[in-house]
């Protein structure tokens, strides 16, 4: 039997215990806690707190007042799955392939990278999430201590434990508006349909006004939401050693928002909460307001250095809250790049760039309508009303740019234009800016390198087990095809002469650029079509041959149908006949004379999925 320790041992190991249990409570009391309180597809235009004419939400507001209010915050994408991948990992998403929503195959991450949150974990946080993920990317088991509906930080294995919590409010997603005719008779909104401010480039319709009544509506239902959770911070004692964001995943959601790099899809609300135990670690006072250009990126490297975890080498964002940010620094910051590709099966290629108060738009698909359908997105009242109204001529030019060709290239004064409905791009006063602001999202597009310039059944062949290397080593090739299809830009004959060289390239990608630069200059680039003529039956690249026969359908000289049969049969790629199927609603639906696309006779080499896009896009062609 063991000798029982003296009582001066019994002492000594009391205050050991005491003296390690303070050290924990010393430890814990020099790290902050951080919440992230996330509001699905809602831009910064439906709180009043950020727009006169946005709902009242008392709770944020209440917020504000014991923080700061960023008043130029933006998703870098305007679409869950690619906004809430740049966010966990802090990159641009055409640079580490986790640009297209819904993921055909996940991108692993870049490596030596982790999401974020794994380095909080490493450095003693509990991190969780509630529940909401939709990431592009692998994640890796490193990330959560929880994530589901339960996940809570009160679960942490003690008090002294800092914590890192995400939670997601989705009472405001874009489904909230997916209702029907009935229910605008059955249910008031508890805002005045009257009384609420239209955007110019909408039809003024009681469809249209029912469903910004009632989206204002659901901002309210976040609000007190967020109160809910922020009471349950003060109940635990945490409140004020807790870091609390509140912000938008993204921008939306009436009709040219969630899925569009305007404004309305990439402008975020923004509001973190200053606790006055670590009021140290912010430059801002409470109650303060900035506007210094802070995005998606900058997330993530701002929550690791409120935590005081060094910022990993390899992530794009930069922190602006911390102990070495100034006010000076982050009210300098006046840039934030944008990026759409797919959105579930609708294909695009847009990249915007605002720098102060311009904004660049860059259209790589100009002749694609921005309403091309997507049949999630038109299962709100208020995009069948535009387009039904469209097509009957009730609107006016600006109500109808939505359906036209847009244009290749496109200028905005936010400050004086907020809509962007007016485009500067060919005003002689606002040449020098067009030209400054096309040469840096050039230069910033070819630095990545962006990954789009590859269609994403290729990037899914070669790229995805590690997409960071891949662009590296295919970086002067970007380059090129990026010059290729930009060649659009420049005065037409120089452009055509340019394209002609292009379309005899030995790269079939530099081969289909041209082509695609061509269908944006129209009957500018018809000195091409016999070339494309050519091409369409002869090229041995598949996606080169319907960009051959797109032009020619734009042009009016060449029925796209029979090329488009033909190509869905030979493909064994899903991927790539969604990329097809993206070109037959295009010609059935936008071109000037509409092409008959035969859903019978549309054939496959694989068994289509029943809940896949290019199932969605076989059924909307059925009908």
């Amino acid at each position: 039997m063991r000798p029982l320790p003296s009582p001066a041992l019994l002492v000594l190991l009391v205050l050991l215990a005491i003296s390690a249990r303070l050290q924990a409570q010393v430890s814990a009391a020099d790290r902050p806690n951080i919440v992230w309180i996330m509001s699905e597809d809602n831009s910064k235009h439906y709180l009043r707190l950020f727009d006169p004419a946005g709902a009242a939400t008392p709770q944020i507001e209440k917020l504000a007042q014991s923080g700061v209010v960023f008043d130029r915050a933006f998703s870098n994408a305007p679409v869950c799955s690619v906004a809430r991948t740049t966010l966990i990992t802090s990159c641009y998403g055409p640079r580490i392939g986790t640009q297209f929503h819904r993921r055909s195959k996940l991108a692993a991450m870049p490596e030596g990278l982790q999401m974020f949150p794994a380095y909080l974990r490493a450095a003693g946080y509990y991190t969780t999430n509630n529940s909401k993920k939709d990431y592009n990317a692998i994640e890796g088991a490193e990330v959560w201590d929880a994530s589901s509906g339960k996940a809570s930080w009160r679960n942490r294995p003690s008090d002294e434990t800092p914590f890192f919590h995400v939670q997601t409010f989705g009472m405001s997603h874009e489904s909230s508006l997916h209702f029907g005719a009935a229910k605008m008779q059955s249910e008031a909104t508890q805002h005045d349909p009257d009384a609420v401010q239209l955007a110019p480039y909408f039809p003024d319709t009681p469809t249209f006004r029912y469903t910004h009544a009632r989206y204002l509506d659901r901002m309210q239902t976040i609000d007190t939401s967020v109160g809910q959770l922020i009471a349950k911070l003060e109940a635990d004692g945490v409140l004020e050693d807790t870091f609390v964001f509140y912000f938008g995943d993204h921008g939306g959601v009436l009709p040219r928002s969630k899925g569009y790099v305007y404004e309305s899809g990439l402008h975020v609300p923004l509001v973190v909460r200053i606790p006055k135990n670590f009021k140290s670690l912010s430059a801002f006072a409470a109650g303060s307001r900035t506007a210094g250009f802070v995005e998606f990126v900058d997330f993530g490297p701002t929550v690791l250095s409120l935590a005081g975890v060094e910022v990993p080498e390899g992530v794009d964002g930069k922190p602006f809250l911390g102990k070495s940010i100034t006010a000076a620094e982050v009210n300098a910051r006046d840039e934030t790049l944008g990026y759409a590709d797919r959105f579930d099966e609708k294909y695009d290629f847009v990249r915007s760039l605002r720098v102060g108060p311009f904004k660049y738009i860059r259209n790589y698909e100009a002749f694609q309508p921005d309403g091309l359908q997507n049949n999630y997105r038109y299962r709100m009242l208020a995009y069948q009303d535009w387009r039904t109204r469209y097509h009957a001529g009730e609107l006016n030019d600006m109500q109808s740019q939505f359906f036209r060709s847009k244009p290749v290239e496109a200028l905005y004064d936010i400050e004086n234009d907020p809509h962007e409905t007016r485009n500067l791009a060919a005003d002689p006063q606002h040449r020098e800016t067009l030209l400054r602001l096309r040469g840096r999202l050039q230069q910033r597009m070819k630095a990545m390198p962006d990954l789009s310039l590859f269609p994403e059944s290729e990037l899914v062949q070669q790229a995805m087990d590690n997409p960071v290397a891949f662009g590296q080593q295919q970086q002067p090739r970007i380059s090129r095809l990026l010059d290729t299809v930009d060649a659009c830009l420049l005065p037409a004959p120089q452009a055509v002469d340019t394209l002609r060289t292009a379309l005899d390239s030995t790269d079939p990608l530099q081969r289909m650029w041209a082509l695609v630069a061509c269908s944006s200059m129209g009957t500018d680039a018809a000195a091409l079509a016999e070339i494309a003529k050519r091409l369409h039956t002869d090229d041995p690249h598949r996606l080169t041959r319907v960009r051959a026969a797109q032009f020619l359908a734009i042009l009016g000289r060449l029925d796209p149908a029979p090329t488009i049969y033909r190509e869905l049969a030979s493909t064994n790629s899903e991927v790539e006949a969604l990329e097809i199927l993206n070109v037959a609603v295009f010609c059935r639906d936008a071109l000037p004379s509409p092409q008959t696309i035969d859903a019978d006779r549309l054939r496959f080499s694989f068994k289509v999925s029943p809940k896949s896009e290019v199932q969605r896009r076989v059924e909307y062609l059925q009908r």
